[in-house]
């Protein structure tokens, strides 16, 4: 987007998304990144096939080591498989080890890319995904009006974590990373009656460490493992 629209995204979400100004300060490792944590896992759990949804310029495709079949989906470019993660899911027969979610950021396709891919996932496969922890309301505004935009990720993350059979944490690394397995919820949060959608960031700032159930690098693969 250039810069004029994303000004007057900026000014509608001021105005009518229920602006808050306070900022969250993570611990992100300037050292570690997504595709540290992605690489660890694959080695550690030996798994053989890998799926990655929005692949962009390929940052973390291109970084993806030591796999048999690895499949990107990209409507624009990298990856190898050009269309949309709708698309994609379609036509797929295929199942996957490891699966990285980095789309479209709006609650209801990345909501929509995560069930598809539980059910594309393998047994004691792990899917990522990216984006889930935004420092202040402009980088997860939607429309988009910030360059760095995690979009409104983190909804999703929050109802999934009420899931009785999905287990999910997030790492607190590069911008946030969601890690999901398809297994009995250790860790369930306890929210009812919520329009997911419409959570507002000002939750999202008084209750992150409980909605997220945030974890360090070094503990990740305890959750994995568990």
């Amino acid at each position: 987007m250039n810069k004029y629209s994303l000004f007057l995204n900026k000014i509608y979400n001021r105005l009518f998304n229920d602006y808050f100004g306070k900022k969250i300060n993570y611990d992100f490792p300037k050292d570690i990144m997504r595709w540290d944590l992605v690489n660890l896992v694959i080695e550690k759990k030996n798994y053989k096939s890998y799926l990655e949804i929005g692949c962009d310029k390929d940052l973390l495709f291109s970084k993806i080591k030591n796999i048999d079949k690895k499949i990107g989906v990209d409507p624009v470019s990298g990856g190898n498989f050009r269309g949309t993660s709708d698309k994609f899911f379609f036509q797929n027969k295929e199942r996957f080890d490891c699966i990285f979610i980095d789309g479209l950021h709006t609650y209801n396709q990345v909501k929509l890319d995560i069930l598809n891919s539980v059910d594309a996932l393998n047994d004691g496969g792990t899917i990522f995904v990216h984006d889930c922890l935004p420092v202040n309301f402009y980088q997860q505004a939607v429309p988009r009006c910030k360059v760095l935009w995690t979009g409104d990720v983190w909804r999703s993350i929050v109802e999934l974590r009420t899931f009785q059979n999905l287990d999910v944490c997030v790492c607190e690394i590069d911008l946030g990373v969601g890690v999901i397995k398809k297994r009995k919820n250790s860790d369930r949060l306890n929210l009812s009656n919520v329009n997911f959608s419409k959570l507002k960031f000002e939750e999202y700032y008084k209750n992150y460490k409980e909605f997220m159930r945030i974890t360090t690098f070094e503990n990740i693969l305890k959750f994995i493992n568990s």
